[in-house]
């Protein structure tokens, strides 16, 4: 482990200085889950942990009738454990649920998940396709960013120097709404995703009238699959348009090969999950 120093935080604008002062070494602790052991296997040069587990604002999650926000320090259990998440915001539910072991999820965070930017994150795809929109605070103010705009490549993401995602916010999903989130992983003891997918979706009888596709582990970032949307949308929900969906999902991946899977593996896990989550998804939407 190398050599840093830990300062609390009481506040956002507290937060900010703290970041500001520590420069690039500096980093945001709330879960710790992945940049502590970045820091102990030397893989980031850190110098800095700013801890803000203290900041009340960070460990609120609201669910209103506008929609959910989430602080970026409220640990994963508390979420997929609120019977209204669970049932509106299946998708968010469904990914914490299998991030880690009960140690992990009573620490790690959305926020951070998202921040950390891997390509195979769980949580993104549904935080993509909930529509999630990120607070971001900083030395200029705040900032609202959605989601899908954050991560920038693996372990990249827009941040900028005394920056950290305060909260995320989903807007609650229309009437006859779904969403679900699937993975594959070869198995449990590797607890990284070959291919994880989410979808959400709006049903007007049968026609599909809104639709959103996320994947994981199938680029070098998370993928916001506009196409398969766009096979659906505005079309009755058949066999015929999941196959299509399921194909464009095919047709956006673009996986490399390593240890847990295969280039050819993962373009078709991308179809079949697609394929699984759409169906789950339309199920919810009719109940």
């Amino acid at each position: 482990m190398q050599a840093l120093k830990y300062a609390r935080a009481a506040s956002v604008d507290e937060a900010v200085k703290l970041l500001q002062e520590g420069g690039p070494t500096a980093r945001v602790l709330a879960g710790g889950t992945d940049v502590i052991v970045m820091a102990r296997e030397r893989r980031r040069h850190i110098e800095l942990f700013v801890d803000i587990k203290h900041i009340d604002e960070l460990m609120q999650m609201t669910d209103g009738a506008d929609g959910l926000r989430v602080g970026a320090g409220v640990p994963l259990y508390q979420i997929y454990g609120d019977a209204n998440i669970t049932k509106t915001y299946s998708a968010l539910a469904e990914a914490t649920h299998v991030i880690g072991g009960t140690a992990i999820q009573g620490r790690a965070t959305i926020g951070g998940n998202l921040a950390n930017a891997s390509p195979a994150a769980d949580s993104i795809p549904a935080q993509f396709v909930l529509g999630g929109v990120a607070t971001i605070a900083g030395p200029s103010g705040r900032r609202e960013v959605p989601v899908t705009e954050i991560c920038t490549g693996p372990g990249q993401n827009i941040l900028q120097p005394g920056e950290f995602i305060v909260s995320i916010f989903f807007p609650r999903p229309a009437a006859h709404s779904g969403s679900a989130w699937e993975r594959f992983i070869p198995r449990n003891e590797m607890d990284i995703a070959v291919v994880n997918a989410a979808v959400a979706l709006t049903l007007d009888g049968e026609t599909v009238t809104a639709a959103r596709f996320g994947l994981g582990a199938v680029a070098a970032r998370t993928l916001f699959v506009e196409s398969a949307a766009a096979a659906i949308v505005g079309k009755p929900l058949t066999d015929a348009t999941i196959a299509a969906a399921a194909a464009a999902a095919r047709e956006a991946a673009t996986p490399i090969d390593d240890m847990r899977g295969s280039i050819k593996q993962r373009k078709h896990l991308a179809g079949v999950l697609t394929e699984h989550v759409l169906r789950k998804a339309a199920e919810r939407a009719r109940a």
